[in-house]
């Protein structure tokens, strides 16, 4: 058992007696079912404007229940975001910037600045989403994509009863059985799939693990954290799908990928399967559905191809432009019948107060907020203009070093130079495509804004990208 700080034992004791409250009560508890996808675009869903995806189960999903318009994750790439989700915590707070292995391997000196340290795995002293409901007295189940940490910072140290498939690495060498083979210069397998037929895809074994693991939780209380690696690369679909896709594809598609539009199916047949078996077995009455994605969609390369596109949002996976935050975010909550848009910003480090607090059951202070108000047209943040807070110090092949703020329709961007400080100020209202840069025009906003960045970012002792002088001495 982790050693605790008083105050986190306190806000575990609070959890369980709520949650022995409710059930002494005799109310239902309610099931949790989280699922995140990986790498998932903001415009990657049929109902989204995709020219060439197949969601009809997610768009089914956004247009029956509730959907977030203006959703973004905590951070453009993985681990920050799922260590946002598991914690409540902004990943500056956490100085877990950037996805695990490139934590591991430190910041590299090539280019004018030196990236922040971030940490690698997610500390043992944090209260997570699993800790909290394994302590309410639920079934605490992980299934699939982890990327946290090390062996000794896996799902099962976080509080989760059963871990299948989650480790350090960020994606699969291969989406097929045997699951295992040589990727980005290393030998990578995933653990836990017995007696996998080869050929076996695993965003469905994935799915089957999940709907196994509810199955035999009977009446008991469970939270399901269900990460698919899909759609990250590598490209990698099942062939009647990519031929299928690949036969549809025109001059004027702007999804050009039929690997990728394949992997968005299965990701898609698994959440019908999902929400097909809480159907039919009757748990759809007490369970909350939540659909996420970790980050905006990659639009690199693979194979010589590109995998996705985000337009008419800019950039991608790993910029803090719309196109590499912006994600689909959709829930069903039993007790909500009517589908809703709810156009307020979020972010992924909501997540952990409001499924507490939709489950009845107190959470620790975080720099998330509850979104069970907005779920039942209630005042949020009691009427305050809140602001979200983004720091990427790190280069990406969409970016340099950046840290960001969004206040209502306003959106600074502040870039890390040798040279000082570089500013861009957005309209989102006016230009959701952030092609006009108002720093200058509006700079009285601009600089009001980079105030409460910088000063925000300095309370979460936030870590800095550096100059790199040796890096300009090399250049003269």
């Amino acid at each position: 058992m982790k050693i605790k700080s008083f105050l986190s034992a306190l806000s575990f004791m609070c959890v369980l007696v709520v949650g022995v409250l409710t059930q002494a009560q005799g109310a239902s508890p309610l099931n949790i079912v989280l699922i995140v996808a990986d790498d998932l675009g903001a415009r990657d869903l049929k109902s989204h404007g995709s020219d060439l995806h197949e969601t009809p189960h997610l768009d089914g999903l956004a247009s029956q229940g509730i959907e977030f318009t203006r959703a973004y994750s905590a951070a453009p790439v993985c681990s920050p975001t799922r260590a946002s989700i598991m914690t409540g915590k902004n990943p500056a707070r956490l100085h877990m910037t950037t996805w695990h292995e490139s934590s591991m391997n430190g910041p590299k000196l090539d280019r004018p600045m030196i990236p922040a340290v971030s940490e690698p795995n997610l500390p043992l002293e944090e209260i997570t989403l699993g800790e909290l409901f394994k302590d309410a007295g639920y079934h605490t189940f992980h299934v699939g994509k982890w990327h946290l940490g090390e062996a000794s910072f896996f799902p099962e140290v976080h509080g989760f009863d059963v871990n299948i498939a989650g480790h350090h690495w960020g994606a699969p060498s291969t989406f097929f059985a045997p699951y295992k083979g040589v990727v980005y210069g290393t030998m990578r397998y995933v653990a836990d799939l017995h007696e996998a037929e080869d050929g076996e895809y695993l965003t469905d074994r994935l799915t089957t693990e999940a709907i196994d693991l509810m199955k035999g939780a009977g009446d008991h209380a469970f939270f399901l954290n269900l990460c698919y690696f899909v759609p990250h690369v590598p490209v990698e679909g099942k062939s009647d799908y990519v031929d299928d896709f690949a036969s549809r594809i025109g001059p004027d598609n702007r999804h050009r990928n039929p690997g990728y539009a394949a992997m968005v199916k299965s990701l898609d047949d698994g959440v019908g399967r999902i929400l097909e078996w809480l159907k039919r077995s009757g748990k759809e009455e007490n369970t909350a559905v939540v659909f996420v994605s970790d980050n905006g969609g990659f639009i690199g390369e693979w194979d010589g191809e590109l995998v996705t596109n985000n337009e008419p949002l800019r950039s991608g996976k790993g910029s803090l432009y719309e196109g590499g935050i912006r994600i689909p975010w959709f829930m069903r909550v039993p007790g909500i019948e009517k589908p809703s848009k709810v156009d307020v910003p979020v972010t992924t480090t909501d997540l952990l107060a409001t499924l507490l607090d939709l489950a009845g059951l107190q959470y620790p202070a975080s720099d998330g907020e509850s979104l069970k108000p907005l779920l039942y047209n209630k005042e949020f943040n009691h009427g305050k203009l809140r602001s979200l807070i983004f720091h990427y110090p790190h280069y990406y092949q969409t970016t340099t070093p950046v840290s960001a703020i969004i206040k209502g329709d306003l959106k600074l961007l502040q870039y890390y130079t040798p040279q000082g400080l570089e500013f861009e100020l957005f309209d989102l209202l006016g230009d959701p495509n952030e092609l006009k840069n108002l720093a200058e025009e509006r700079a009285i906003e601009a600089s009001r804004l980079h105030h409460e960045l910088t000063s925000t970012l300095g309370e979460m002792e936030a870590k800095l990208p550096r100059t790199n002088s040796n890096f300009r001495n090399e250049k003269k």
